[in-house]
């Protein structure tokens, strides 16, 4: 038996005839690419899932065990298996601190960051800041070269001690917070001693400025305030020069910087160490000698 369309297939039961007419014929053609299960799509097998629990702790043995790479793939598994479920959001955490373990700085930083977005209220937030922080300190290079991670040292951990003050972690990212500030110090210190060796005391100048502002608390500060008298002397601006004695010998009268800058000023003959409460080196340090 053959379908048969009209010539001019304007009314509706001409319409269905067609489409009658296609659908026989494109039927033979799609069945070889399903196969049999064409007609049986409801009956398609899928593996069941694992349960949970039992692929968080097989991650967790691979964890203890230093296999990083299965532990990260059993909590991964728990994350696209259970995404809404308590255990989802302990195999991201894993997942981080796993990362972190294994050196893979960059994946931890990731899904620490996704940990903090998706849970910030839970009580592991602060961990997984923390987690952040250390993935950029453990790359914080040596001062020669650039300092990009350690200003987002700083920041991570900052953000810890700030929006968790009382968790366990806050009093130990202050520390590393205070460490990574002293190597960005450090920093400014190389190169304000490139430009004092090469005569070019403005620029020396702006270096050892950064310190004294935002660095007084590292252990940098008596030579940026020497290497400031050195600066203001060669440049002939002694009242800077007596400000940054002045404050130095206030703030470390026992500093072998100190009997540098006090020596250094009587070869110029600037016999007194006085504070100019004027100067922006007095203004930087009014907390510190008020």
């Amino acid at each position: 038996m053959s379908l048969r369309t009209p010539s001019h297939p304007s009314s509706a039961r001409g319409r269905g005839l067609r489409s009658a007419l296609l659908l026989a014929v494109a039927l033979p053609l799609m069945a070889p690419l399903a196969g049999c299960s064409y007609f049986n799509s409801n009956k398609e097998e899928f593996a069941p899932d694992e349960p949970a629990d039992k692929l968080y702790n097989e991650g967790l043995s691979n964890l203890n065990a230093g296999s990083y790479d299965e532990a990260k793939k059993k909590f991964a598994e728990v994350d696209r298996q259970h995404p809404y479920t308590e255990w989802g959001r302990k195999s991201v955490l894993m997942t981080t601190y796993a990362n972190y373990r294994s050196g893979a700085y960059t994946e931890a930083i990731t899904n620490g960051n996704r940990y903090v977005q998706l849970h910030p209220t839970s009580p592991d937030a602060a961990y997984a800041q923390y987690l952040i922080g250390m993935s950029y300190y453990n790359q914080v290079p040596d001062i020669s070269r650039d300092q990009e991670r350690t200003a987002k040292a700083i920041a991570a951990f900052d953000e810890v001690q700030r929006r968790w003050p009382e968790s366990e972690y806050a009093a130990e990212a202050r520390k590393k917070m205070q460490i990574a500030r002293d190597q960005l110090a450090g920093k400014e210190m190389q190169v304000g001693r490139f430009y004092l060796a090469r005569r070019d005391y403005t620029g020396a100048i702006n270096r050892f400025r950064v310190v004294v502002s935002q660095y007084q608390q590292t252990r940098h500060i008596e030579e940026a305030l020497h290497r400031l008298v050195e600066a203001y002397l060669a440049l002939g601006i002694a009242a800077e020069a007596q400000t940054a004695a002045a404050i130095l010998g206030h703030n470390f009268p026992d500093s072998e910087w100190y009997k540098r800058s006090y020596a250094l000023m009587n070869q110029g003959g600037v016999q007194q160490a006085q504070e100019n409460t004027g100067s922006w080196i007095s203004r930087a340090f009014r907390g510190v000698t008020g």
